[in-house]
């Protein structure tokens, strides 16, 4: 810190207090009975103010530069405007010691010797609050809602803003330690509101608004007279009776004198804003000077220490921006760093830091040696062992313990000094002297080593990397640059003020001056752009500049100094600079122009760098061509002209070096083809139609189809002509080719005919397969359209295709319902086998699906199925006992749907008759294992409960008894024990009209009886339900005639039942669906034995009529088969 005195001026009288403009502009000063206005640039006074009678003690300026106002031993307060006009008086009892403005109310507060009084301009009237001491100094919060009163008893009274007391603080001696200066600190960056106290017991503390010392008691050895804080609260000015201004940190450490006087200093302030001090004393001195704070730091590559608040140290690591925060308590004159070392000179010792790890990054300091001692020294340098003193034109080296080891003694004053490296306790220092003279000292030697000597001054120097270049600016500004072996100056530039080499590039250097910075690569021109401050390092692509009190570190692309070497073809220097830091487009450039230039191995280096792996490709591809002998440049230089898209240049240069092939794949490639047809060959066919195939590529990635089409024809590529056209619809167009094209070209005649298929012209895919004679695609073509009348012409013509068209037309007509031509069909094919297995799928998905009316028509469908199949004398056997298998099952289903659906639904459409015989007949038909689907227990709670109804009630006992045997579902349970109750109170014997129906006992399927047919002998046969009533008898019984059976072979046998209305053969049943359902209600009691035989069935009206049951007993010969 140095002061320098601005202005000085003289007032007749004592200056007890000053106050500044908050604009800084003006200086009121309290001299006598008036008040000073000085103009604070050049110290001009401007007017005297008049208004006191007596001397004026206090003045102070309102925070919104409006009024301002002055107390005097008169016991009067002057309020003034900005205009230095008087607007308002007011008195005390007693003379006025101090007076201040809240800055945020802007009240006044003015205190006496027995009262303080609190004005403000809303207010008419002071109020007036009475005070146990005389009040000597006062001073407001930064918020302003206290105001702290300092007491001639030394007692400290903190007020509210109403003038009521909230905290009251009591210095330690009393009445001998008056209060005599307080000030709050007006930084914004504290926690917490201080108060700094200066007591006539020459001691200075700190407090908070709690009244909470800080901090111990720090002497003074002098009576303060004045405290003042700088404008953000980091340093405190103290005047007094030593008759002089000290600088002390905030926190009370003293750093140096502002000024001294001749008399005591009773007052002073810190220009707002400003490093300025004015000074008041009792003699009347005034005086005004700048605070200039110098720079304490040092740097060594990446690590920056710098002096903060003048006690404490700060390192930066520039990279990671980390920062550590050393603390010394006291002032810090000089700072040196290098490598792990940190070196701080304090006023009475000199501190050795060093790091605690080997780390680049380790920020954590810990002290490895102390020097107790006092030096005086310009500069500072520290090295890995030794500590190196610069004082005027003598070095001294010190150990760490504080021996000196050498001294150098030199010509002249040393301007800089820098430590260049070197092994511990070896370092080489470059000493640079006003002479001119530049010298290499080596810590471990005695003699200083002459680099070389110029005409002026050193102001700032530097060594490159390798050693070999010395950069040094002197007196004039001038950055001058020489070669340190042959001592020749390569080259100077002008207005330079510092310089620095790059640490990671030879030739590359920046310097600073004139508000900009200067970056200059080898011989090259310089490039600037603008930035304030002083260069003190260049690394990489960061430049480290020092602007007023901080250090920042600059990224700057490397951009200029990389396309200075392009210009002139250094490609490989040109990647050494991009590598300290250019943009993706600059290394994209340096690629292209290094793969121009044929330097493939930096334009590979560069190309790794974007990730540009297409080119990285084209660099192997040539890499590898040179590795089997290519050497014409040309071709190198053509394919990396394409790569780049100067085509017309890569054409000239294929053609040039004897390939034109080449430019003419190129141009086909682009879809130039205009261009390429400059490089067909003379009439080469096979070229012209590669060109053209292209072209047609090249139209259809265009969505031109239709030209591609006309071209693809023109070239004979048919295939992909018809693809085209198929793929958009064009039927006329394939057409027209099919018909064009030779049956001979099977392959895109057989494209024509699959587009014609997927477009639904079946004609012209039929043509089309009749050109190529393909009549097996013919047939499927016909059997996929569906187009049967076609395909059975055709099958007519040509029987080997006979499975290929009536198989799938059998299939077709059973997913269209029609069965009995499926029939046909698949016996046509030859596949009954095939229709079997069809039949019985359907009859088991009926089956499972409770669809028992579809399962019974599909069991007399397999039925005569299998009746056809027994003409096969092989198959006679099976087959027939097949057809009574199935016929069984058909009856059996047929009359189980009815039991289902009057079990299942709530509702049947069936008389009681109906239900009782079917369920009867059921009964009876199960003597074996049950089929699936049909249920015993249904069939017999429908027997019982018919039965019953009909008052057959032995046999609904037989039934009840029967379904106590079997697992009845939950639904039936109740009301099959309500009915099994209930049938006990009937009689044992039928009812009369339900004897008609007690032919047979109800437990005897398939019993034996005697039976006479027309004077037949008596013989055994099968006792046979039907479901039909008595009225349905007599009805057909009308029709029925007694007539001479068929010949037979059994001379007993005269005749049997025969209706002549109503005969069938079995092969007429299989050819109509209807008729079957027609009739099959009507005889499902009724077994068909035999082929040829003739079959009683009753008409539908019959079965409607609500008659009473009975039964019909017919007989068959078990051994002649007739009835």
């Amino acid at each position: 810190m140095r002061a320098v005195l601005t202005w000085r001026d003289k007032a007749e009288q004592c200056v007890y207090d000053l106050a500044f403009k908050p604009d800084g502009t003006q200086l009121i000063l309290a001299a006598g009975n008036r008040l000073l206005v000085y103009d604070t640039s050049d110290g001009t006074l401007l007017q005297p103010l008049k208004g006191h009678k007596d001397t004026v003690y206090c003045v102070a300026y309102a925070k919104d530069g409006k009024r301002f106002a002055s107390g005097s031993a008169d016991k009067s307060v002057i309020i003034w405007t900005s205009k230095l006009e008087g607007i308002l008086k007011y008195t005390h009892n007693d003379s006025i010691q101090c007076v201040s403005y809240n800055p945020v109310t802007h009240q006044l507060a003015s205190c006496s010797s027995s009262d303080f009084g609190l004005w403000s301009p809303e207010q008419k009237s002071v109020s007036k609050h009475k005070s146990s001491s005389k009040i000597t100094c006062c001073s407001w919060t930064n918020d302003g809602q206290y105001l702290a009163l300092g007491m001639f008893n030394g007692v400290i009274s903190i007020r509210n803003k109403n003038g009521e007391e909230k905290v009251k603080i009591e210095r330690p001696g009393g009445s001998l330690s008056p209060v005599w200066s307080i000030c709050w600190n007006p930084s914004r960056e504290e926690h917490n509101d201080i108060l700094a106290v200066a007591d006539w017991g020459q001691k200075l503390s700190f407090y908070q608004l709690s009244g909470k010392q800080i901090g111990k008691d720090r002497s003074l050895n002098f009576d303060p007279c004045c405290i003042s804080y700088f404008t953000k609260g980091e340093y405190i000015l103290l005047g007094g009776s030593d008759k002089q201004v000290s600088l002390f940190t905030k926190d009370g450490v003293r750093l140096g004198t502002v000024g001294e006087q001749n008399s005591w200093v009773w007052t002073c302030k810190v220009k707002p804003d400003s490093n300025y001090v004015v000074v008041g004393c009792q003699d009347g001195t005034i005086s005004f000077y700048q605070l200039i704070f110098s720079t304490v730091h040092g740097l060594y590559k990446d690590r920056y220490a710098y002096r903060d608040s003048m006690t404490d140290v700060i390192v930066q690591h520039l990279i990671t921006e980390q920062k550590v925060r050393i603390k010394c308590k006291e002032l810090v004159k000089k700072i040196a760093i290098y490598k792990n070392r940190l070196a701080i000179q304090l006023p009475e010792k000199i501190l050795i830091y060093e790091l605690y790890s080997d780390d680049s990054l380790d920020m954590r300091y810990r002290v490895k040696e102390k020097i107790v001692r006092k030096f005086e020294c310009n500069l500072l340098v520290v090295c890995a062992d030794h500590i190196i003193l610069c004082q005027e034109k003598r070095l001294q080296c010190l150990s760490f313990s504080g021996v000196k080891e050498r001294e150098w003694q030199m010509e002249s004053l040393i301007r800089y000094i820098k430590v260049i490296g070197g092994p511990p306790g070896r370092e080489g220092l470059l000493v640079g002297l006003k002479n001119g003279q530049i010298l290499k000292i080596f810590v471990d030697s005695l003699f200083a080593i002459v680099l070389l000597k110029q005409a002026t001054a050193v102001r700032c120097l530097d060594m490159s990397a390798s050693r070999n270049k010395l950069a040094v600016v002197d007196e004039n500004d001038t950055c001058l640059v020489y070669d340190i072996h042959t001592k020749e100056l390569l080259f100077q530039e002008p207005n330079a003020n510092s310089v620095a080499w790059n640490t990671q590039c030879e030739d590359m250097l920046c310097f600073s001056g004139g508000g900009y910075l200067n970056i200059k690569a080898s011989t090259f021109p310089v490039h600037q752009q603008k930035l304030q401050g002083f260069v003190v390092g260049y690394n990489g692509s960061r430049i480290f500049c020092l602007h007023a009190f901080s250090m920042s570190a600059v990224e700057v692309p490397q951009s200029a100094p990389m396309y200075q070497y392009l210009d002139r073809k250094m490609f490989r220097e040109a990647y050494q600079i991009a590598c300290l830091g250019v943009t993706d487009t600059d290394w994209r450039e340096l690629a292209m122009e290094a793969l121009e230039g044929l330097e493939f191995e930096t334009a590979k280096k560069a190309f790794t760098r974007v990730q540009d792996l297409r080119y990285l490709e084209l660099i192997n591809s040539i890499e590898e061509r040179k590795k089997r002998g290519e050497t014409n440049n040309d071709l190198f230089l053509a394919d990396v002209f394409s790569y780049q898209g100067k085509f017309h240049e890569a054409a000239k240069l294929y053609k040039r070096s004897g390939h034109e092939n080449l430019a003419l794949d190129m141009y086909t490639d682009l879809r130039m083809f205009e261009y390429a047809k400059d490089f067909l060959g003379s009439g080469d066919p096979k070229e012209t139609k590669m060109l053209i195939t292209k072209q047609a590529d090249w139209a259809r990635n265009t969505n031109e189809p239709k030209a591609a089409v006309e071209m693809y024809i023109s070239a004979g590529e048919h295939g992909k002509a018809i693809a085209i056209s198929g793929d958009h619809g064009w039927v006329d167009t394939l057409i027209d080719i099919a018909r064009k094209l030779d049956k001979a070209e099977r392959e895109p005649l057989l494209m024509c005919a699959h587009y014609f298929k997927k477009l639904d012209n079946p004609g012209y895919a039929a043509e089309t397969y009749l050109k190529i004679g393909d009549l097996k695609s013919l047939v499927q073509l016909h059997v996929e359209t569906q187009r049967w009348d076609e395909a059975f012409a055709l099958g007519e013509k040509h029987p080997e295709f006979k499975d290929d068209i009536y198989v799938p037309y059998a299939q077709w007509l059973a997913e269209s319902d029609r069965f009995e031509e499926a029939q046909k069909a698949f016996h046509k094919a030859g596949r009954q086998g095939e229709a079997v297995r069809v039949l019985e799928q359907l009859t088991h998905n009926a089956v499972v699906e409770s669809r028992f009316n579809d399962a019974a028509y599909y069991y007399w469908m397999l039925s005569m199925q299998c009746l056809d199949i027994a003409q096969d004398p092989a198959q006679k056997d099976v087959m027939l006992g097949k057809f009574h298998h199935f016929q069984h099952l058909a009856e059996l289903y047929h009359g189980y749907h009815a039991i289902q659906r009057y079990t299942e639904e709530p509702f049947s459409f069936h008389l009681p008759e109906t239900l009782f015989n079917i369920s009867r007949f059921l009964l009876h038909s199960l003597t074996k294992d049950t089929p699936l689907g049909i249920s015993k227990v249904n069939t017999l709670f429908t027997l019982a409960k018919q039965s019953k109804a009909l008052g057959a009630y032995k046999l609904a006992r037989h039934a009840y008894d029967k379904l106590r045997g079997l697992q009845t579902p939950a639904r039936f349970q109740k009301s099959i024990e309500l009915g099994s109750l209930t049938i006990r109170s009937k009689p044992f014997h039928d009812s009369e009209l339900s004897r008609g129906s007690r032919s047979a006992p109800p437990q005897c399927p398939g019993w034996p009886c005697l039976h006479l047919v027309l004077g037949a002998p008596p013989r055994a046969h099968p006792f046979w339900n039907w479901l039909v009533t008595r009225q349905q008898i007599y009805s057909e019984c009308l029709q029925l005639s007694l007539c001479p059976g068929p010949p037979s072979s059994n001379p007993t046998s005269r005749c049997l039942f025969h209706s002549p209305l109503l005969q069938a053969q079995s092969g007429d049943l299989a050819s109509d669906r209807s008729r079957f359902k027609s009739q099959l209600p009507h005889f499902l009691g009724f077994q068909l034995c035999g082929m040829g035989m003739r079959l009683v069935a009753f008409p539908r009206e019959a079965v409607r009529r609500s008659e009473p049951a009975w039964g019909i007993h017919l007989a068959q010969s078990r051994e002649h088969g007739d009835w």
